[in-house]
């Protein structure tokens, strides 16, 4: 991870401090250059190394997943060097957990 990735997951890992009760999926993403399999390989040490990178910063290992998308997912062209640089992220799911998830029900009454 370069210095601003670090930066910006730095950032990131004071807003999981605040919310304890969720989630993270880290997903990883490829532009279309190399093999389907080199791909998805790829997507999956990329996520890893966030997660990886995430656990160090003391959040809970139960609260992380990695997924690798290779260059299935993108969201810009792969014709071009700015557009494959596009496609080259990794994109992050924050969702509430159970524990959550049953507060909200019993606060509404459920």
């Amino acid at each position: 991870l370069g210095s601003s990735a670090q930066g910006n997951l730095d950032k990131l890992v004071t807003i999981l401090n605040r919310y304890p009760d969720t989630d993270i999926t880290v997903i990883g993403h490829t532009d279309s250059k190399g093999t389907d399999a080199y791909n998805q390989g790829l997507s999956e040490r990329r996520a890893n190394a966030v997660v990886s990178y995430l656990r160090n910063h003391n959040i809970a290992t139960g609260r992380l997943k990695a997924k690798g998308m290779g260059e299935s997912d993108p969201i810009a062209t792969n014709d071009t060097d700015d557009g494959r640089a596009n496609n080259r992220r990794v994109e992050f799911v924050i969702t509430a957990n159970e524990k959550m998830k049953q507060e909200a029900k019993r606060e509404a009454g459920q």
